[in-house]
């Protein structure tokens, strides 16, 4: 019999609260070994899809299947995930190692073969030595590793992962997105990751599903949801966008796609060029923003890498300007979404 290659199928998923309808009628299937988002700012249903899969709560319509399994009215402890939350819930009175293990403990492997595993699962996350710390000794970074070592030890189908990085610093988030990735690939276990963050879903992801209103928008890569959103909402949540209409055709173009002319520099055949004036620069360390009213009346902000000094820069502000872009850096909306 073939091994199915899915590892999570929801079919009409639906869930209310009183007359709020939280997730609506998703469809959805993540591939095993997956890392895919859940992407979507703050009521989208996000969270609630999450602890739907999880069994936290019950859909009121629709089914779940992890691996093929049928677990819709299944309890959390019968299904083959483990959750990471943002506050990482490690028991205090416990060392690190007691916490890693504690799962194991619970169903009864025997204690070489739990040191065996705890002594892997610290390497995995860069924690040897640290097994007799208490969870108050360590920093945050490393309590999220913790954590995260305690719910990939039980070798579940599907891991799930409600924002842990939500409270890091900006630095500390960053480094542990790539490390977060970098674990998934070993392990070889599905992650479905819950997030508001647009660029830790497109550093970490193999696909993202963008929600909305309890519903999902738009499933892809990262690369097709960025460069080609499906509806408006996905083309203003992921990133900056342009949204324009000419000759009744509503269309995104990216900041850093524009380019932008100096006075007397002619654009290349086949650009697109209107003009306009530069109201405000903002200067954002890697790149510079321009804030530019188009003649035609829109506003559009433009972005330039910071290649030669800022003073480059205040040459355009206040100044009349002209802004050019290819046929091809330009997405197509659905008029109808």
């Amino acid at each position: 019999m073939t091994e199915p290659r899915e590892a999570l199928r929801l079919e009409g998923v639906r869930k209310n609260y009183g007359q709020v309808v939280a997730v609506d009628g998703i469809d959805l299937i993540v591939e095993k070994g997956e890392f895919f988002t859940l992407l979507g700012p703050s009521g989208s249903g996000k969270t609630t899809l999450l602890r739907l899969i999880a069994g936290f709560e019950r859909p009121d319509a629709g089914r779940i299947q992890l691996g093929g399994r049928d677990v819709t009215h299944l309890p959390p402890y019968a299904r083959q995930t483990n959750t990471v939350f943002q506050d990482y819930a490690l028991f205090p009175h416990m060392s690190v190692g007691q916490n890693i293990e504690y799962g194991l403990r619970i169903k009864h492997v025997p204690m070489a073969e739990r040191r065996s595993r705890v002594e892997r699962a610290l390497r995995m996350v860069r924690l040897t030595g640290l097994q007799n710390r208490r969870p108050n000794q360590l920093s945050g970074g490393q309590r999220q590793r913790v954590a995260l070592a305690r719910a990939v030890i039980n070798e579940p189908e599907v891991l799930l992962l409600d924002e842990p990085l939500g409270a890091l610093d900006l630095k500390l988030r960053q480094e542990m997105q790539i490390e977060l990735k970098q674990i998934q690939k070993q392990v070889g276990i599905t992650f479905v990751y819950v997030t508001h963050d647009q660029e830790e879903a497109l550093t970490m992801s193999d696909r993202i599903a963008v929600m909305a209103n309890g519903q999902i928008e738009q499933v892809g890569p990262p690369v097709e949801v960025y460069e080609s959103p499906a509806t408006e909402f996905v083309a203003g949540f992921i990133g900056i966008s342009n949204v324009l209409v000419r000759d009744g055709v509503r269309f995104v173009i990216r900041p850093e796609k524009i380019r932008m002319l100096a006075e007397g520099e002619l654009a290349p055949a086949g650009m697109t060029v209107e003009p306009g004036r530069v109201e405000e620069v903002v200067y954002v360390g890697m790149t510079t923003r321009y804030l530019v009213h188009l003649d035609r009346g829109e506003q559009l902000v433009a972005i330039r890498q910071n290649i030669d000094a800022l003073g480059d820069a205040k040459k355009f502000e206040g100044k009349p300007v002209r802004l050019a872009w290819t046929p091809d850096h330009t997405f197509v909306l659905d008029n109808g979404r």
